[in-house]
Parts: C-alpha cells; structure tokens; sequence
C-alpha cells in the first residue's frame, strides 16, 4: 500500500511540474510586455502591407514536420483596418484560401476576425513583437476540430517577420507552425 501512495505522489508531482513547464516557462508564458521596447516597433499597417511571400513548416504533436507550405498573402489598409488575402500551396498539392479582417486599436490591441476563427481574436503590439490569440475550426478534410490558437509574430531588423504558432486542444499542443514573411520584391 506504500509503494501505492508513493507512486500516486510521484505521479502528482510530474503530473505538477509538467503543467508548470508548459504553462510558465515555455512559449505560452510569454507577454506582449517581455517586448515592449526591445528593438524596432512592429506596426502592422506598415509591416504587414502589400504583397507579401511566406514560407512555413507545420509540425504534428510529435515534432516531425507533418507539412510544408508556400503562401502568397495580400494585405491592405484604410486606417486601423486591415484585409489580408492569403492563398497556401501545401506540399501535398493542396491550395487554401484564406481571409483576416484586423481592427487596430489606439492602444496597441488588434481584433481578428476570420471565417474559420471562432468568434473573434485578440492581440496586442509590443515593442518588435505582436501576440494573437483565438480559437480556429479546421476543415473537415483537416478533421474539423476546435483548436486554441496562440500566434506570434517577430519583426527583425531587415523587415522580416518571423511567426511561431502553437494549436492546443484541452491544453495540449497537437500542432506548431513556423514560418518567414517578407514583402515581395516589386516586378
């Protein structure tokens, strides 16, 4: 019966310490404010404008890339809001369409808002970084689920911006993506 007890408080307590790891000291610990002021000012209406090339990676829940993909996006303003056009070329021969419609606030916050995005999202522009966070419904053929979304976006000095996202579902990550978007060179 010890032995029992023993192993039930050894599993408490990795059980513990994971949550503390996945949700304190990892990529969803981090706050728009770990940015504020750290490098060049990201704003979006000036960074993500125009055509724009990106290049990405998914991984699955096991950290093995589950796909690839090239995607060429759109992006305009008239004032605080923006519509992004996104088309995604997949390595397996897939095309996906996409669309955003982001509301800029006075205070640094964005709201998103995307037909396969479950309400709308919320993010906030800090320093050379931008937080997005929301709720996406994949496709069917992608099996439809509900997952929490956690997208960040890096802007680095030569105006790349580097994104990294995780997909949670009850907490626990099933997908990442990272990927590289850069205006593309005019013709």
């Amino acid at each position: 019966m010890e032995i029992f007890a023993y192993t039930l408080l050894g599993m408490g307590l990795m059980s513990a310490l994971f949550l503390v790891w996945t949700n304190k000291l990892s990529f969803p610990a981090q706050t728009p404010e770990d940015y504020a002021g750290l490098g060049p000012e990201f704003d979006l209406r000036e960074h993500l404008r125009g055509p724009i090339q990106c290049e990405g990676l998914i991984y699955g829940p096991t950290g093995r890339v589950t796909s690839r993909f090239v995607a060429d996006m759109d992006v305009s303003w008239e004032g605080n809001v923006g519509r992004m056009e996104e088309t995604f070329h997949y390595d397996s021969g897939e095309t996906q369409n996409r669309h955003w419609i982001l509301t800029l606030g006075n205070d640094g916050s964005i709201k998103a808002e995307a037909p396969d995005v479950i309400g709308s999202g919320e993010g906030v522009q800090k320093g050379p970084a931008v937080q997005l966070k929301y709720r996406i419904k994949l496709p069917e053929n992608s099996g439809g689920h509900v997952l929490d979304t956690v997208d960040w976006m890096y802007l680095v000095e030569n105006g790349t911006i580097m994104n990294r996202s995780q997909f949670r579902k009850y907490g626990i990550k099933v997908a990442e993506l990272v990927a590289t978007m850069r205006r593309k060179e005019a013709a």
